[in-house]
C-alpha cells in the first residue's frame, strides 16, 4: 500500500505555475495574431480588377513576372475542405487571409510565371484567387517533383 500526501503550499504553489503558462501560452497566441493582422493591414489586397493591377500586386512583393503568361480558370471554393485544401487555407492564414470565408463562392485564379524567384531552378509560378476585385488567396508554387507552395506575401 501506498500513501501520499500533500501539502496546501504545494497545490497552490502548481496552480499558480499552471495559470502563469496558460497566461504565457495566450499572450504569443495574440501577439502572434496581430503580427499576422499587422502585415495584411499593410498589404492591400483590394482593387485588383485588371492584369496590369495584378501583375503590380506581385511586383509589390518585389517578384517579376513574364508578361504575357497570364492563365486563368474559374472555379468554385468547396464547402468542405479536405486535408490538402486545409493545408492550403493555412498557408493563406500565415499571410492574413481565410478562404473559408468564400465557401460556394465563384472565384477566379490568375496563374503568372514569375522570372525572378531564386532557389529555384525550375519554373516558378505565382497564382492570385480573387473574388470580387479582392485577392483572396495568393502563393508562389512550383510544380516539378519535390515541388512547394509558399505564401506570396514577405512577411
Amino acid at each position: 500500500m501506498f500513501i501520499y500526501t500533500i501539502r496546501a503550499s504545494t497545490i497552490r504553489f502548481f496552480s499558480i505555475l499552471l495559470a502563469a503558462l496558460v497566461l504565457v501560452g495566450v499572450i504569443f497566441t495574440f501577439a502572434a495574431k496581430s503580427a499576422t493582422n499587422a502585415v495584411s493591414a499593410m498589404v492591400d489586397f483590394s482593387g485588383i480588377k485588371t492584369e496590369e493591377d495584378r501583375i503590380e500586386f506581385i511586383e509589390s512583393q518585389g517578384y517579376t513576372v513574364k508578361r504575357g503568361s497570364e492563365e486563368s480558370a474559374e472555379f468554385s471554393v468547396p464547402e468542405n475542405f479536405d486535408r490538402i485544401i486545409s493545408g492550403y487555407n493555412q498557408i493563406q492564414k500565415s499571410q492574413g487571409l481565410d478562404i473559408s470565408k468564400y465557401k460556394n463562392k465563384r472565384v477566379t485564379r490568375y496563374t503568372y510565371t514569375l522570372e525572378n524567384y531564386e532557389g529555384s531552378e525550375d519554373t516558378v509560378y505565382v497564382n492570385l484567387i480573387v473574388y470580387k476585385n479582392t485577392v483572396i488567396a495568393c502563393d508562389i508554387s512550383s510544380l516539378t517533383d519535390g515541388g512547394f507552395v509558399k505564401p506570396l506575401i514577405k512577411l
